[in-house]
């Protein structure tokens, strides 16, 4: 329990606010963008790639919290149907599950950024790689995510519960 509350209060916090700063800077380079285009009629080349690219690392940090949180699309009517124990077999099946994709995701992600080693990402000019590495990070810390919240006895209540 005490390497969760390390999780919680270090890794995911720090993840959170990268998150964060990520997304505060696309919307930043985004809006450069517009303005360059439209009012200053010069178009920056590097925006759209950087807004791209920061957006990826975003989504692929932010997975980790999403797992964390027990934020995922889940299909509830098996387990509201188990109780006790046939319930947490059925959550450590899907944490395996879970952890096994993620696995194989980030094995896939590192040999694609392995790759793309020696390619540059046009207008930024630096390897392409640093925008396909974000997959195996983000993969390999969103498996983080599942084992916490797995570890976690307390059933925390789910993020949203209204019926659409």
């Amino acid at each position: 329990m005490k390497v969760v509350n390390l999780l919680d209060r270090s890794l995911f916090r720090v993840v959170s606010i990268l998150c964060q700063l990520l997304l505060f800077s696309a919307v930043a380079a985004g809006f450069y963008q517009v303005l360059a285009r439209f009012i200053l009629h010069s178009p920056a080349d590097w925006s759209e790639a950087w807004t791209r690219s920061s957006l990826i690392w975003t989504v692929m940090l932010g997975l980790c919290l999403a797992f964390r949180h027990g934020a995922m699309l889940s299909v509830e009517m098996l387990r509201g149907v188990l109780k006790g124990k046939a319930r947490r077999w059925l959550e450590h099946l899907i944490m395996l599950i879970c952890v096994g994709f993620l696995g194989f995701m980030a094995w896939v992600g590192a040999q694609m950024a392995w790759r793309v080693r020696f390619q540059t990402l046009a207008s930024l000019d630096f390897s392409i790689s640093w925008i396909y590495i974000a997959i195996p990070i983000g993969m390999v810390l969103a498996i983080l995510g599942v084992l916490a919240r797995w570890l976690d006895a307390v059933e925390p209540p789910p993020v949203d519960d209204t019926v659409i």
